[in-house]
């Protein structure tokens, strides 16, 4: 049996919790072949020379069948096939320009604001802080608390249900359908275990269903207009058009996915991190301004999105001394990036105040975060207030128990024991 590298090795349950040990063994080769075919990329500058390459493409349909990428005798066929099953229709994240740039624009007035609504996301704050507290509140008299369930999950899918206008009573549906996907998707060794093979066919009747309450959802709104960005993009009359029923489901059940997942797991991670770190949750309890540069470090500290796995090499690219094939699909590695030598002076250490933290913990180039100023918003008063408010908070078991998915890589549970909720 092969030794495994040391990207399948990162890509392993049993190491789910600190891949990090398997990224600095990776970054040895900037650009590393794997068995089955894709090129991992895990270095800061050659990811960062990726974003902004053309030659690069984020659409599934232009990647070739697996015979076209394989060349070695015996490779194993290429991990990133089920995304071909996920959607059939693209969505920004999912298709290159000038597609994605006239969806992107179609899309940006109804969420991220400026310049069209230059108040549309600061204006969330009062209502942010108003669900936080109440979040807060909730946990008085518990001595012990799961920042994932009672904290960092509520908070988010409650935002993203109101910025959509996605109705919050049907947040147990989506939620059951975006949990049992992601715990369907494997890129690592065990992906051919009868376990995942089995949640493979339970998480593509998931997404199915999930498409299609996004796109009765659109249906309704079409009839009926309501509140909400996904009500808006059904009957904005742009002079570029509108976009198709089935483009504009995949957009929406997208929006609904990331505008929750990642954050949850962002703020899950910082109150792990912090947890683990109190010297730095007492500065930044005795420096609450600290906050915004705070927040930019833990997400380069734990990225949320470990790497992202649907870019494909439209020509032969030669970078870092090895030639990634026309067709190859290619990882790009972020969670690695985020803790590059090359990049961030001591990668490892926690430094709230660190200068030039430029982390692609949203990514960089077109395919930069559509989300990022509200995630950055809603993760700054959660953690800000969790700071101030919360008495003694202690970690009851590290580390937490860690979800399967290796892309939007959380914990599933973080408990903590706590002393009380300050006022």
């Amino acid at each position: 049996m092969a030794e495994e590298t040391p990207w399948q090795q990162a890509l392993r349950y049993t190491n789910r919790a600190n891949p990090y040990p398997f990224y600095e063994e990776l970054r040895k080769t900037p650009v590393a072949r794997q068995p089955d075919g894709t090129y991992v990329v895990s270095t800061y500058r050659e990811i960062v020379t990726l974003l902004h390459d053309p030659r690069v493409s984020s659409d599934p349909r232009k990647r070739p069948g697996p015979a076209a990428v394989l060349e070695e005798e015996g490779s194993a066929e290429p991990a990133a096939e089920p995304i071909r099953a996920v959607l059939t229709e693209p969505n920004i994240i999912t298709c290159d320009p000038p597609e994605h740039d006239r969806d992107r624009r179609l899309m940006m007035p109804h969420f991220v604001g400026p310049p069209h609504a230059p108040d549309l996301i600061s204006g969330f704050e009062p209502e942010i802080r108003r669900i936080v507290g109440g979040l807060l509140d909730d946990m008085k008299g518990k001595s012990r608390i799961d920042a994932v369930d009672d904290f960092a999950y509520p908070l988010p899918v409650t935002v993203i249900c109101k910025v959509l206008g996605v109705p919050l009573e049907d947040e147990p549906r989506f939620h059951h359908w975006v949990e049992t996907a992601l715990d369907a998707l494997d890129f690592g060794p065990e992906a051919g275990s009868e376990e995942i093979q089995s949640r493979q066919a339970g998480g593509a009747r998931a997404v199915q269903e999930f498409g299609q309450f996004a796109a009765e959802l659109l249906d309704r709104y079409a009839r009926e207009p309501g509140p909400g960005m996904l009500s808006a993009m059904v009957h904005d009359d742009s002079p570029e058009g509108r976009m198709s029923k089935g483009v504009l489901a995949s957009n929406a059940l997208l929006l609904i996915f990331a505008g929750h997942e990642t954050t949850v797991n962002l703020i899950a991670h910082s109150v792990l991190t912090l947890l683990r770190h109190p010297d730095a949750l007492e500065r930044l309890r005795s420096r609450p301004e600290l906050i915004v540069p705070a927040v930019e470090e833990l997400l380069r500290f734990e990225s949320s999105v470990q790497f992202w796995h649907t870019r494909t090499a439209l020509e032969d690219i030669d970078i870092a001394g090895t030639t990634i094939p026309k067709g190859a699909p290619i990882f790009l590695a972020y969670g690695s990036a985020n803790r590059d030598p090359e990049r961030f002076t001591d990668p490892d250490a926690l430094d709230f105040e660190r200068r030039d933290n430029q982390h692609l913990g949203f990514s960089q180039g077109i395919h930069f975060c559509f989300g990022a100023p509200l995630a950055r918003l809603e993760v700054q008063v959660a953690v800000g207030e969790f700071v101030r408010r919360v008495e003694n908070p202690r970690l009851v078991e590290d580390p937490p128990p860690y979800r399967h998915n290796q892309i939007f890589r959380g914990p599933r549970h973080v408990l903590v024991d706590i002393d009380g909720i300050r006022d």
